[in-house]
């Protein structure tokens, strides 16, 4: 499972240009999701996710997590994360989950995002997304687990 974490003020994914997802600070996550990827799987990533020190304290050092300052996330699927670009000039997905299998995990991770108290936004899960964000700093990191 592959997690794309943008540190932003704001973030927002549209669908037929209507906003069905939108946040303020907080972390802008693109989600990946795998063959090998289960529920456990997930659980890891969601715990890096939140707890990940990203934001800054009263000292300007990033020491802060998505828990610490209160902050939303915005999830959005992306399957393209799970490409494999060693070689040729086309991306092979052959490590993408299934579209049955990603769903549901990603289902999984918002709902269990949810319960951990974290306020979340999601984009579509299939649909074709515009997404956009003011990331902050720009802080971006690449999450596997």
């Amino acid at each position: 499972m592959q997690g794309l974490i943008q540190r932003v003020k704001h973030a927002k994914v549209e669908v037929d240009n209507q906003v069905i997802g939108q946040i303020e600070q907080g972390i802008l996550l693109l989600l990946g999701v795998e063959k090998p990827d289960d529920e456990q799987t997930a659980d890891k990533l969601l715990h890096k996710v939140s707890n990940y020190r990203i934001f800054n304290d009263e000292n300007d050092k990033m020491n802060l997590s998505l828990k610490d300052i209160g902050g939303e996330l915005l999830v959005v699927s992306q399957f393209t994360l799970a490409a494999d670009t060693k070689k040729g000039m086309r991306p092979s997905f052959s490590s993408a989950a299934t579209p049955s299998q990603a769903n549901a995990l990603y289902e999984y991770f918002v709902k269990q995002a949810k319960a951990q108290g974290v306020r979340v936004a999601t984009g579509e899960f299939g649909a074709d997304m515009q997404v956009s964000s003011c990331n902050d700093g720009p802080v971006t990191f690449n999450l596997s687990v």
